[in-house]
């Protein structure tokens, strides 16, 4: 095993690149956009992750960088207080504990920042797989064909890879039921330190701030059934949001008149993805491509960082790459399902209902269900 292309350079292929590097292997990582992605949410890196991160050197840099939330208040659809907490908030658990909150962006920044000679393809795709016994010649939206041991895909819940290599994305995408969207803007709020969320039924949503209080993190989210609509369409996907997300008080129309402005807008079904085996011959699947917990787990940004640390493990182990596969699959697949488990006991209909003591003591029981120890034997 020689050179493997990666698809993705979110936390997963990013992560891949630095630990395959690390085994003697050379990474090639194509990205569809023109750089590394911006914006998204505040993510979190607990337990074993954690330990991937300071198996990195990184975690001085992430701790940082970490969000500085003192607490959180809880408001009905029309802006009334229902409760607030200084001690546990929904987005990251309890305040006192080793855990890690981050903003997407930052963490993907200064993993790619540690990839120093890894090459990078921006704003290119694959367009078609073709795997041969010894190897695999992959074709390129723009490129020229290259020829490659293995492909990996960590492109997402939508992943390219995964279409072209084991078929319709519908036949392993199980809809949890809502949207979400996510956007950046200035702290025009002057909140401090602080979590506001708010509900009214299926309609809903939070604002937070990040980077020592500079700027907020808007999310906006509804309910609804799966529906058909164009992943690359911004224009688009805001119209969704302002047609569904109506009838709120407080601050949320500012948030909709915003929101038409913003450049790092987010959309996305909060879905899982369940398959039985994520790898086909000598392309497999990493992070959300493989096993997309959805947001509702808090664990999404984790299961990247493990899976790619294994998956390198195990690549760097043998050259026999089918050995390898089964063996991360092993041992990484109790881990993502344990985390999907997790998201489906979360819904987020009823926010003034829920628990966040009881939602941080599931998230505890499963952040460490995986030994790295024993993986490194």
């Amino acid at each position: 095993m020689t050179t493997v292309l990666i698809s993705g350079a979110s936390i997963a292929g990013t992560a891949l690149a630095y630990w395959l590097r690390e085994q003697g292997i050379t990474p090639v990582v194509v990205e569809r956009a023109e750089g590394l992605r911006p914006g998204g949410q505040a993510i979190d890196v607990r337990g074993a992750a954690l330990t991937v991160l300071r198996r990195m050197g990184l975690e001085p840099q992430a701790r940082e960088l970490k969000t500085t939330t003192k607490g959180m208040s809880v408001l009905d659809g029309q802006g009334n207080e229902l409760h607030r907490s200084e001690e546990i908030v929904y987005s990251s658990g309890r305040l006192d504990s080793d855990d890690i909150e981050i903003l997407r962006e930052d963490l993907v920044r200064i993993i790619h920042a540690r990839n120093d000679g890894v090459e990078y393809r921006f704003g290119d795709s694959i367009t078609a797989i073709h795997q041969e016994a010894d190897g695999v010649t992959v074709e390129f939206e723009h490129a020229a064909p290259r020829r490659f041991d293995l492909v990996v895909g960590a492109d997402g819940l939508h992943s390219n890879t995964r279409r072209l290599a084991f078929g319709p994305e519908a036949d392993y995408l199980h809809h949890l039921g809502t949207y979400l969207a996510v956007f950046g803007q200035e702290n025009y709020l002057g909140l401090d330190d602080w979590q506001i969320w708010f509900n009214d039924g299926v309609v809903g949503g939070a604002v937070t701030t990040v980077r020592n209080n500079a700027e907020l993190r808007i999310y906006l989210g509804f309910g609804s059934e799966p529906f058909a609509y164009d992943y690359r369409d911004i224009k688009a996907q805001k119209q969704i949001i302002a047609d569904n997300v109506t009838g709120l008080g407080w601050e949320v129309p500012g948030f909709l008149e915003r929101m038409w402005d913003s450049e790092d807008f987010y959309f996305d079904s909060m879905s899982q993805i369940r398959m039985d085996s994520w790898s086909a011959g000598r392309v497999t699947l990493a992070g959300d491509a493989a096993h997309c917990a959805s947001p509702l787990s808090g664990q999404g940004s984790s299961l990247a960082l493990v899976g790619a640390y294994i998956l390198a493990l195990e690549l760097g182990r043998t050259g026999d790459h089918q050995v390898a596969l089964a063996r991360y699959e092993e041992r990484m697949r109790p881990f993502a399902e344990a985390n999907q488990a997790l998201a489906t006991s979360a819904r987020m209909e009823n926010i003034e209902e829920m628990d966040p003591a009881a939602m941080t003591n599931a998230v505890d029981a499963v952040k460490n269900a995986i030994d790295l120890d024993a993986i490194v034997e």
